[in-house]
């Protein structure tokens, strides 16, 4: 995710929301100031996190959203921040 993304509680209101959607995987901060996340889960539920990804939570500015979809791999137990 790029925009301001970073400094207005993304990260863990993006926890927040893939734990009530029952989504799996990770969200971490890079150095260039973009967000990266990487969800598993059933395909409808991903489109629903993807839509709310594009918006944010209220601070958040998010001008872009790339999603490149890989075969689920049931690899992730829980949705975890990295830091």
């Amino acid at each position: 995710m790029r925009g301001r993304v970073q400094g207005v509680f993304f990260r863990g209101q993006t926890k927040e929301r893939a734990k009530e959607l029952g989504i799996t995987g990770w969200i971490r901060n890079n150095p260039d100031g973009t967000v990266e996340a990487m969800f598993e889960g059933e395909e409808l539920v991903l489109e629903r996190m993807l839509m709310w990804c594009r918006k944010g939570p209220d601070l958040a500015e998010v001008a872009q959203v790339q999603a490149k979809y890989l075969p689920n791999r049931n690899e992730f137990r829980d949705f975890k921040i990295l830091y």
